[in-house]
């Protein structure tokens, strides 16, 4: 069964894959996979030797824009988002879509294509779920229409830190406005939203949150009941044994005892929920309230 950890991007999506990658019964895509697209790696020992490694550091980035050329827990094989191998193996553009993609995107060409390149990992991986980690756009109504048993955990975070978060990474290319950046142009009210605000790159960052979290709402609103997941981050690190065993659940997975060593190598942090708090002025953080104050309402903040 193919499932997806999906999210915005800075939400914990990552976390909620790898803690869910080190079930026995999941497989997955590989950063070292997704480094040689042209092999078209299926993966077979992806869950051996990711199970076998340490969890990922804190706060580590993409080795494109980490400061650091060697650090704990760089060299391993762990699941990845493999967009230069979807875009080469299944559409070119998967990646980087400047909307979400729907069912009706999806032509027959790329339907044999996209269930060739998951069921074949599946087999050769001998899993029972594949879990697909897939931030930005949902994609989910895509994938959705070439596996209607698609189970979607949506991981949620608070926009205000999402958007903090966003201005600290190398990859985000707000810098160059909503008319370059990788989400395609703002909707004519969210534009006028920036334009009132001075131009301001906290409030932008902002309004791309939200412009994903509408997109999510809509995908989780056409999804099948049952088949889609909520998990807000704040509430996966106030309980993680909880949240983590509710996931599980949903995904049809027990928690057995070779996953439960896995799970107790972790360590989970209170303590960066309101950091933006600290790493935005009171005037921007007061900007990026106003702009969110509907959705941040409407997703329990």
């Amino acid at each position: 069964m193919l499932s997806v950890v999906a999210g915005t991007g800075r939400c914990g999506s990552t976390l909620v894959q790898e803690l869910i990658a080190r079930h026995p019964d999941v497989g997955f895509v590989s950063g070292l996979d997704d480094k040689l697209p042209r092999l078209n790696l299926r993966g077979r020992f992806n869950g051996r030797l990711y199970r076998g490694s340490v969890p990922r550091p804190a706060g580590m980035t993409s080795l494109r824009h980490s400061r650091k050329l060697l650090e704990r827990g760089r060299l391993r094989v762990a699941p990845s988002e493999a967009y230069q191998l979807l875009d080469r193996q299944v559409m070119a553009g998967f990646s980087r879509p400047c909307r979400d993609l729907v069912a009706a995107d999806l032509t027959p060409f790329v339907a044999r294509r996209l269930r060739a390149f998951f069921d074949s990992r599946i087999e050769r991986q001998g899993c029972s779920v594949l879990l697909q980690p897939v931030t930005g756009w949902p994609r989910t109504g895509f994938l959705h229409a070439a596996y209607p048993e698609l189970r979607v955990v949506n991981v949620v975070r608070d926009g205000r830190a999402v958007a903090n978060s966003w201005l600290q990474m190398g990859w985000w290319d707000g810098w160059r406005g909503p008319d370059n950046w990788l989400y395609g142009p703002l909707p004519g009210d969210l534009r006028e939203e920036w334009e009132e605000s001075g131009r301001s790159f906290p409030v932008l960052a902002a309004l791309g949150w939200k412009m994903l979290m509408a997109s999510f709402g809509e995908a989780r609103a056409a999804h099948p009941t049952g088949q889609w997941l909520d998990v807000r981050y704040e509430d996966l690190i106030a309980d993680p044994r909880g949240q983590v065993a509710r996931m599980l659940d949903f995904l049809g997975l027990e928690w057995s005892p070779a996953f439960d060593r896995g799970f107790g190598r972790y360590e989970f942090h209170v303590g960066r929920g309101a950091a933006y708090r600290d790493e935005l002025t009171p005037e921007q953080v007061a900007a990026v309230e106003r702009v969110l104050e509907k959705p941040l309402a409407e997703w329990g903040y």
